[in-house]
């Protein structure tokens, strides 16, 4: 869900030559590029192009060909991915060819594939090899060519789609107007948001609880612009929230009750700035929690905590931004909702909160309050 955080690579640092054996063993297992965070479960594509999934599996969401949890790394089949996402209970990827794939729970159709029937691995959407990046959310999702058409598909209940009231389901994509400019995109449980070129933010599906950030609660049926600023860089959509970036300040808007808009008090409708820091580069939020990082390498999270989510050592709801450790290394992908994964500069993955499906991959179950590194099989 994360659904709508920046990706980027970062570079392996060399180990001293006399490293212990353990030290060695991390050294040379696979290093990240990419995460994503599921409702209870985590996928990451090493440097190396391959896939990799952990946590709850009761959809088949793992793609691992059954519906066993895992609480360590397992790797997705032997092909090489671009990009990857995670819904509830769901999971879609690109591959190198340009080629879409989901596999998992598909109820309501969201992996696209022409049926409601859940799969246990992979199965291609369509035939089309011009995927660029695609989105998960809950129960529908969304997906990018390199023309610039947006497509989604799956549940539209609240007119998530923004292809109208109807279908109810689509179990197909279904283009989403006409604009060829679409940069990037966000799932959240009831909306979606996504950014054109230019930096316009767009919004639509339900508002609720004002999540489309448009000054009301009236739902969209099709895409309706956030404002008229543009200067737009980064958009995530959470369970009745939005977060995004816009000229390095970070902006939050609608539901509010675990203080995951960074503000104290009530709903807002429209976007309202968090601080005035204009150093803000990547966002994160989904579920009822919000991440992000700055260009100084710091992290810092907030909103709903019961799990330890934030990571900030405590299990305390936080409506203000509460800075992840010390570290200032945090610069790689970013992505969060009940626990959180986040990439250092040495392509390290750390992850953090909820543990209950296995989802931060160190081989337990337990919940963690603070960041924890993940160590891919080499």
């Amino acid at each position: 869900m994360s659904a709508g955080s920046l990706v980027l690579t970062a570079t392996l640092t060399a180990g001293t030559a006399n490293a212990g054996p353990a030290q060695r063993a991390a050294l040379a297992a696979p290093t990240v590029s990419s995460v994503t965070a599921g409702g209870a479960h985590t996928c990451a594509i090493s440097t190396d192009g391959g896939l990799w999934c952990w946590g709850s599996n009761y959809g088949g969401q793992l793609g691992d060909g059954t519906t066993t949890n895992r609480s360590a790394p397992t790797r997705v089949g032997t092909a090489t991915w671009t990009n990857v996402d995670a819904g509830t209970g769901h999971t879609c990827a690109v591959r190198t060819d340009g080629t879409l794939w989901c596999w998992g729970s598909n109820f309501r159709g969201q992996l696209g594939d022409g049926s409601t029937t859940s799969r246990s691995a992979p199965v291609q959407v369509g035939t089309a090899t011009t995927w660029a990046r695609v989105d998960a959310g809950p129960q529908h999702t969304c997906a990018i060519r390199t023309d610039g058409t947006l497509w989604c598909w799956g549940f539209n209940r609240t007119t998530q789609l923004g292809v109208g009231a109807s279908p109810y389901v689509a179990n197909t994509p279904l283009q989403v107007g006409t604009a060829t400019d679409w940069v990037s995109v966000s799932t959240g449980y009831g909306h979606t948001c996504g950014i054109r070129t230019g930096g316009t933010l767009w919004c639509w599906g339900a508002s609720s609880d004002g999540q489309l950030g448009l000054g009301n609660l009236t739902p969209q049926t099709a895409p309706a612009q956030v404002g008229t600023a543009t200067g737009w860089t980064g958009v995530a959509a959470g369970y009745a929230h939005t977060c995004g970036v816009r000229a390095g300040g970070l902006w939050c808007w609608g539901e509010n009750g675990y203080g995951q808009l960074g503000v104290s008090g009530s709903y807002r409708t429209a976007p309202v700035q968090i601080g005035t820091a204009t150093t803000w580069n990547r966002i994160a939020a989904s579920s009822d929690t919000s991440c992000a990082s700055r260009t100084d390498g710091s992290l810092w999270c907030w909103g709903k905590n019961s799990a330890g989510q934030v990571g900030d050592g405590s299990t305390t709801h936080r409506s203000a931004p509460a800075q992840v450790g010390t570290a200032t290394s945090w610069t790689g992908g970013l992505a969060v909702t009940d626990h959180g994964c986040a990439i250092r500069t040495d392509a390290g993955l750390w992850c953090w909160g909820d543990n209950s499906g296995g989802q931060l991959g160190d081989g337990t179950t337990v919940n963690r309050s603070t960041p924890a590194q993940v160590t891919l099989p080499a």
